[in-house]
């Protein structure tokens, strides 16, 4: 066993541990996947033992490979820890709000408020999906979304902190039928088709929230799109494609569209807080700091009488 490893190596190996897979491994590290193949098998002469069993059809981690994971994982936090603590504490903190309309955005403008002194820089992601591999990778510092739609794997390199359940919505023509109602009962959509981000690998989370909701009442989702990129896309897109849209009651305006509470059960969108593990910034406290005093203010995480979350999400948030 080398006294060095280079954590490039352990993190590649941790990559294909939790996915599996050399190509969604890959794509998750953003390189190659004969790179990545390279630093296993360098990894593995290293080690002097096999850590995958590999088949054309499955990977699979070796007893040697079971053992090293831990002490890996154990490694690369502490990496991370070092690497944010070389950064800095003034480095800007890059944090993912989803859209300027949304919890991520009501959290960020009071972390500002409290540390005016700090730079927090917003980015607009679509999905979480999409922002937890960017902050796995170094290049997004914090999100909001639907944690437990994310891979076991990618969890696991990630903290969480329950910030809000979301009423969810639909948005609806002005000339739909449902549309003078002010609510809308999940009943009534029997047999409508709901977009709900298919086809957009960022939003994976939500797309399976919609089809969890959906079962069983005969509501389905339309069919998968590609990615939608910006408000004004999404607008343009939305009013020509003629689609109803599945929402949270923190949705942008859309001309021509009315935004409707869903009822009879009330659906929930469980939001929660994200970062890397060992994340040290005093930005991130700042955020955190931000969200409990909202959650607390608003009751955010007050479940309504007759709602509906899946368990696993009930889990996840405390809820």
């Amino acid at each position: 066993m080398p006294h060095d490893i280079e954590p490039r190596l352990l993190r590649a190996f941790a990559a294909v541990a939790d996915e599996l897979h050399f190509t969604r491994a890959a794509a998750r590290l953003y390189v190659a996947q004969q790179a990545l193949s390279r630093d296993i098998r360098r990894l593995e002469r290293d080690v002097g033992a096999e850590l995958f069993a590999r088949t054309t059809r499955a990977v699979a981690l070796t007893a040697e490979g079971a053992r090293l994971l831990p002490y890996a994982r154990r490694v690369l936090a502490a990496h991370d820890e070092l690497a944010a603590a070389c950064a800095g504490e003034s480095r800007p903190l890059l944090v993912d709000v989803g859209g300027p309309v949304s919890t991520g955005q009501r959290v960020l403008s009071g972390a500002r408020g409290a540390a005016p002194e700090l730079e927090l820089v917003a980015r607009y992601h679509s999905g979480l999906s999409g922002a937890a591999e960017q902050i796995l990778a170094g290049r997004l510092d914090v999100s909001f979304g639907r944690v437990a739609g994310l891979a076991d794997g990618v969890r696991a390199g990630l903290c969480h902190q329950p910030v809000r359940l979301e009423r969810m919505a639909v948005l609806l023509r002005d000339d739909h039928p449902l549309a003078g109602r002010g609510a809308v009962e999940l009943g009534a959509l029997r047999g409508e088709t709901l977009y709900a981000g298919a086809g957009n690998p960022a939003t994976e989370e939500w797309t399976a929230l919609a089809q969890l909701l959906f079962e069983g009442r005969g509501i389905a989702v339309a069919e998968p799109f590609p990615e939608i990129e910006g408000e004004e896309e999404f607008v343009r897109v939305v009013r020509k494609r003629g689609w109803s849209v599945l929402a949270s009651d923190e949705f942008i305006d859309v001309p021509a569209m009315v935004l409707r509470p869903l009822t009879d059960p009330v659906p929930l969108s469980p939001v929660a807080m994200v970062w890397r593990r060992g994340l040290r910034h005093p930005g991130l406290e700042a955020l955190r700091g931000a969200a409990r005093d909202l959650t607390a203010a608003h009751g955010w995480l007050e479940r309504p009488a007759g709602s509906w979350l899946p368990a696993g999400d009930a889990a996840l948030m405390g809820a």
